[in-house]
């Protein structure tokens, strides 16, 4: 989608930059090198399969915060039709680093709520860098409330590296915010499915990290900390981050592993970044799925399971 590259991936964007070099090339000079062209492309998919296939945890984690990753509402415009936003917490005032509303998938009336980074620097500032402050949790918390009293499911899109730590956030009551979510969505009488779509980080992601269901696309990472802040606290250095990721398990094969996500979404080969029309088809049919399986589940079921579901995180037998 854009122009960013990460180090690993540079061998790929070579070759397809030697692709169409020999395509511009073929056109001005009229010259038939079409075997050549579909030779290089068979490399780089091969290449692409090869690389992706093989990728660390550290590898994972940046690929999470790659600039041209999509965001909440490039799936938003891709996975619902007629969503409205909805703004404020009527309290103090809106926060854009959270995005919610409500609209339709696939004719079913549905909340969504999400974080929300941007792309340049005017818009990352607005957004605030997709770090919530205490009324964005409350905004989402309103919205969530609206659809159980319409009986609408919840789907929340996690992204974030963290809830804003600024002295007015503080002030307004972030700690507080967070855990009036926490209880509120473990209460809620509607199927939630919790999406993390990007990064996942500390209490920033489980204000809004409740569900029923907990999906998470291949190139993403879920812990109490970001790998910086943990490598600077273990080893007194965050340029340490890519030991600290894989001493965490931050990726999806390791929560899965460990019972605390339901699903891993794979993304187009090449990452999300590569294809976001492709990643939120592969993303708007997961959540129809899962939506599928938890409307067949009795309210009072659904809220126990809930409950038990997060009960049983981090407990172990000696």
């Amino acid at each position: 989608m854009g122009k960013f590259v990460l180090e690993f991936e540079r061998p790929v964007v070579e070759i397809q930059q030697k692709i169409a070099e020999l395509k511009e090339f073929s056109i001005s000079e009229n010259l038939e090198v079409q075997h050549e062209i579909e030779r290089l492309e068979a490399k780089a998919q091969k290449l692409r399969l090869d690389i992706y296939n093989r990728l660390n945890r550290w590898q994972r984690v940046q690929l999470a915060r790659h600039p041209d990753r999509p965001y909440t509402l490039d799936y938003v415009n891709r996975i619902l039709t007629d969503f409205v936003e909805l703004h404020g917490d009527r309290a103090f005032g809106d926060d854009p680093a959270i995005v919610a509303g409500v609209g339709n998938l696939d004719g079913q009336p549905v909340v969504l709520i999400g974080h929300q980074k941007a792309r340049d620097t005017k818009e990352k500032l607005r957004r605030n860098f997709g770090m919530p402050n205490p009324e964005g949790y409350r905004k989402a918390l309103r919205i969530m409330k609206l659809g159980a009293k319409f009986n609408r499911p919840v789907i929340c899109l996690i992204d974030t590296p963290g809830a804003y730590p600024g002295i007015g956030a503080e002030e307004r009551g972030q700690a507080e915010a967070i855990a009036r979510n926490l209880l509120e969505m473990s209460q809620l009488p509607v199927p939630v499915i919790i999406v993390i779509i990007g990064e996942g980080a500390s209490g920033g992601a489980l204000g809004i990290g409740v569900g029923d269901r907990i999906l998470m696309l291949e190139n993403t990472w879920f812990s109490v900390i970001t790998p910086e802040g943990c490598a600077a606290i273990l080893y007194h250095d965050s340029g340490n981050a890519s030991l600290a990721a894989e001493a965490m398990r931050v990726i999806p094969k390791d929560l899965i592993e460990m019972g605390i996500i339901d699903r891993i979404i794979e993304e187009p080969i090449g990452g999300a970044h590569s294809d976001h029309d492709q990643a939120a088809a592969i993303v708007k049919k997961a959540i129809s799925e899962e939506l599928e399986n938890l409307r067949k589940i009795p309210v009072r079921q659904l809220i126990s399971d809930r409950i038990a579901k997060y009960a049983k995180m981090g407990t172990w037998k000696e």
